[in-house]
């Protein structure tokens, strides 16, 4: 991971007052005499010290300032204190976002949008700040449909297989019974499909949806999958702000997971794993109410 320190610090604007050195999670930054200096030989590149410089005397150059603007809308620049964000706001957007499984096929995602989402995205939190995620746009409906076909055609393959009654068993003798659970509680249903889609047009993985994203991370970040799925519920609130339905694609995952083929054919490499298929569109649906959910398991620990 690159820890290479990008911070510095305009000593006639900086007025000593230590803030920086106390936020600084990995020591980059210490006071000498009166005035903060970059002391460390590594950095997080986390931006807390230039975030909370009151003098604007503290630059961290590593950092990519096009992330923190957007195409179609305007943001704040300003941080926003602790408490002080409308609670009420916040869980009426969490609580109104539901998978979406009915899009208006034929009304593209324009490109700033898309992009907008991945900005969004990469405000998420991040082990050990790696920001080693990776996102794959899927900008057209014929794109998405490229990416249908190689997970339809990983799931007949897998059917053909989970038929051989004998394979089953002797996988569950020595084990494995991955493929007999498949084969019991998936495989018919994805024969239907797959049946469906091919008699019919029916698209029953991306549910018609214009345009996908595909969220990844290298093999090297502290949480990889950790960061990608915080990445990709940033993206799923965010596409509810803007207008946009979505739904994560398990399905897609999974052929991901078994079959590294298609990772290297969407253009990511062998250091690259998949964590998110989100389709996206614009929704053919509307709700009235926001739904309630099951009950959690909640435990204390004291």
């Amino acid at each position: 991971m690159d820890r290479t320190v990008t911070t510095r610090i305009d000593q006639e604007r900086c007025t000593g007052c230590g803030l920086c050195v106390e936020v600084c999670p990995s020591d980059t930054i210490t006071m000498k005499g009166k005035k903060a200096s970059v002391t460390g030989t590594e950095s997080l590149n986390c931006g807390h010290c230039a975030a909370v410089c009151p003098s604007g005397a503290v630059k961290v150059t590593g950092l990519d300032p096009t992330l923190s603007t957007f195409k179609t809308f305007e943001a704040r620049e300003s941080w926003l204190p602790h408490g002080q964000g409308s609670i009420q706001d916040l869980v009426h957007i969490m609580q109104s976002r539901r998978s979406c499984r009915n899009f208006q096929t034929e009304k593209p995602v324009e490109k700033d949008l898309l992009e907008d989402l991945i900005k969004i995205g990469v405000s998420a939190p991040s082990g050990s700040n790696c920001q080693l995620w990776s996102f794959t746009i899927l900008s057209h409906r014929e794109a998405v449909l490229r990416l249908a076909k190689m997970v339809g055609g990983f799931f007949q393959r897998l059917n053909r297989t989970a038929e051989k009654g004998w394979l089953r068993k002797i996988l569950r003798l020595i084990g494995k019974p991955e493929l007999e659970v498949y084969y019991r509680e998936y495989y018919r249903r994805v024969r239907e499909g797959l049946e469906e889609w091919e008699n019919q047009g029916t698209d029953i993985l991306f549910h018609g949806a214009p345009a996908a994203i595909v969220v990844g991370s290298k093999r090297q970040a502290a949480c990889p999958a950790e960061d990608a799925l915080l990445a990709s519920q940033n993206i799923l609130l965010g596409a509810h702000g803007l207008g946009l339905g979505t739904c994560l694609i398990g399905f897609a995952i999974e052929a991901m997971r078994r079959d590294k083929s298609i990772l290297r054919r969407l253009g990511m490499p062998d250091d690259e794993r998949a964590y998110a298929v989100i389709a996206l569109g614009y929704p053919n649906e509307k709700y009235r109410r926001v739904a309630g959910r099951k009950q959690a398991l909640v435990r204390y620990f004291e």
